[in-house]
């Protein structure tokens, strides 16, 4: 995967850049909650201005849907952006025309402003070449930082990134870089893990990945289909009955491509979904009541995947293994982030997870900073697992 970053770019003092980040942060009582996308731009902001350029930054927050709504502005994200960088954060209370191209002209070399929420131009999600153009007359290049915003061609994301000297920005080069250790070139073999509720939903994906891994263990209510397809009992689980030959299909495809499907050998039964509710353990292919239901992975599957970790040498983790929020079904997933985590902690195992289950997950096991990379970005980092090409992406090749 070859594209361009900032070290690539001819002098930068004196220059504007504008820098698309991912602001879409938290917000409670308008205060933001969540400081982890601001922190991950630092970085490239500071390069940018050590560099002695201008850094005007573009974002989104929530769907205002081409209108300028005041409870979606940008503006109280200032505050928690200066006490990060420690300098003063400009504010433009448009993202294009007379006033931010003054406000740009009236910052210093190494000065920064956000500006106001792109999305409250319609020319935005349009992907209008017009409105590109009104992005572009602000600056003299275009870096793009925001991984979770580049499966969408909109103009800040893509647009922007055909008309000037189109850039990665720190967070984005870290991304990428990882997602080419997981899938792009990785260290074989490779293992991956795909959790969650339905098949439907990740259908794409378990194609994708069963012509790129040599492992695809199948966990939480997805697996519950694969059973049910076997002919397994799963009592009264979640589980999308109608997708059984849907995901018999899928495991033909894998064994003809060589992928070794791992499904639960054994799981973690319970009537009801609440906090320390009585369970059991059941070994696969033993009756289940009608109110049984399967809410974890079992302790013989925890083994088999520790053990498949233990052989692999890249993992691409999206879905957690059971109900994880609600103990003790979090005890697979929880047990099988521990060991992922001792592994790439040890350097014998690149451990790359995603998707807003998985990091929830990781969190709640405590691994986040030991695995090798754990991604933010929900759609884009579905989308690129899936192989689909990522137009803000696309838009930095070289």
């Amino acid at each position: 995967m070859t594209f361009r970053t900032l070290d690539d770019a001819p002098s930068l003092a004196g220059k504007t850049a504008l820098v698309r980040v991912d602001f879409n942060v938290p917000m409670e009582a308008g205060k933001v909650s969540d400081d982890t996308r601001l922190r991950v731009a630092i970085p490239t902001i500071n390069k940018l201005r050590d560099a002695g350029a201008k850094v005007a930054l573009l974002a989104h927050f929530d769907r205002p849907k081409g209108k300028a709504v005041p409870s979606m502005s940008l503006q109280p994200v200032v505050d928690d952006l200066e006490h990060l960088l420690g300098a003063p954060v400009r504010f433009a209370t448009d993202c294009v025309g007379e006033e931010a191209k003054a406000a740009i002209n009236d910052l210093d070399a190494g000065g920064v402003i956000l500006l106001e929420n792109v999305r409250f131009h319609a020319g935005e999600e349009a992907n209008d070449p017009a409105f590109a153009r009104q992005l572009a007359d602000l600056g003299d290049l275009y870096v793009n930082d925001a991984f979770s915003a580049a499966h969408r061609a909109h103009a800040s994301t893509e647009g922007l990134a055909r008309l000037l000297p189109a850039y990665a920005g720190e967070s984005m080069r870290r991304e990428l870089d990882a997602l080419d250790a997981a899938l792009g070139n990785p260290k074989t073999p490779v293992i991956g893990i795909v959790g969650g509720a339905k098949v439907s939903t990740k259908l794409d994906l378990l194609k994708n990945l069963v012509g790129k891994l040599d492992r695809l263990a199948i966990g939480g209510g997805m697996a519950n289909t694969f059973l049910f397809a076997q002919g397994i009992d799963i009592g009264g689980s979640l589980a999308e009955r109608d997708m059984a030959d849907t995901a018999l299909a899928i495991i033909a495809e894998a064994k003809s491509k060589g992928c070794e499907i791992l499904l639960p050998v054994d799981f973690v039964v319970a009537t009801e979904v609440r906090p320390g509710a009585a369970s059991r353990p059941v070994m696969a292919g033993q009756p289940l009541a009608a109110d049984d239901k399967i809410l974890d992975a079992g302790p013989a599957t925890v083994a088999r995947l520790v053990e498949a970790l233990t052989a692999s040498k890249t993992l691409i983790w999206n879905g957690p293994l059971g109900v994880f929020e609600v103990p003790p079904f979090d005890t697979a997933t929880v047990a099988v982030a521990h060991h992922t985590a001792a592994l790439a902690k040890a350097g014998v195992l690149v451990a790359v997870g995603g998707g807003g289950d998985t990091v929830s997950a990781l969190h709640h096991a405590g691994v986040v900073g030991d695995m090798t990379f754990v991604s933010t970005a929900g759609g884009a980092f579905l989308e690129w697992m899936e192989g689909k090409p990522l137009p803000g992406v696309e838009a930095l090749r070289q």
